[in-house]
């Protein structure tokens, strides 16, 4: 594997750090800022990696898809304590194709889908009883057959121009290697602790 390939090193840290883990392995921070440049941070899970980048899956109308659509830029950050690593990625934003989107969506459970349809992500809910009632609502509608995926919930790529990785060592003497991509071509260095 060449040292100018941040995706494949990310693999190998990311399957390091799913050996035994005690918590989720795709759970990563996603950080958006909309048009006013306030940062917003959440949690998300990663659904795939590939030589594109990172997708995660979400509703289009939620806080996170506003802001990504009003600037199109990101950040994810995993870490896991476990095997005292972390990862960085900066980059900018696409909306996955339908096809990705649809092809996930139905390796979801049931119930994910219909919440999927349920739920008015990032919008005020008067109860806890009024998004069951929805739910219903969506079941009554799909009994006995699939449940499509709704027009406003898909996938988005993080098209990466910048992954540092990041490896715990004692003493705070880490390691820290960041990786910059321009016009396809990967540069890397390390960084001081």
């Amino acid at each position: 594997m060449s040292r100018l390939d941040p995706i494949a090193e990310f693999r190998q840290v990311y399957a390091r750090a799913g050996e035994d883990a005690p918590f989720d392995v795709t759970a990563c921070t996603l950080a958006t800022s909309g048009a006013d440049g306030r940062p917003t941070a959440r949690m998300v899970l990663l659904k795939k990696v590939d030589e594109r980048g990172f997708s995660f899956f979400t509703n289009y109308a939620s806080r996170k898809a506003r802001q990504l659509a009003e600037n199109p830029q990101a950040a994810l950050c995993f870490h896991w304590p476990w095997i005292e690593e972390q990862v960085r990625v900066e980059g900018r934003i696409e909306i996955l194709p339908a096809e990705e989107s649809d092809a996930y969506y139905r390796s979801r459970g049931r119930g994910s889908q219909l919440g999927a349809w349920a739920s008015r992500q990032s919008e005020p809910m008067p109860s806890r009883a009024a998004l069951l009632w929805r739910v219903a609502k969506v079941e009554a509608r799909h009994v006995g057959g699939p449940v499509p995926r709704p027009p406003f919930w898909g996938g988005y790529l993080l098209v990466p121009d910048r992954i540092e990785l990041w490896h715990g060592r004692p003493d705070r003497l880490h390691d820290r290697h960041l990786f910059l991509r321009q016009d396809d071509e990967w540069t890397d260095q390390r960084l001081y602790p």
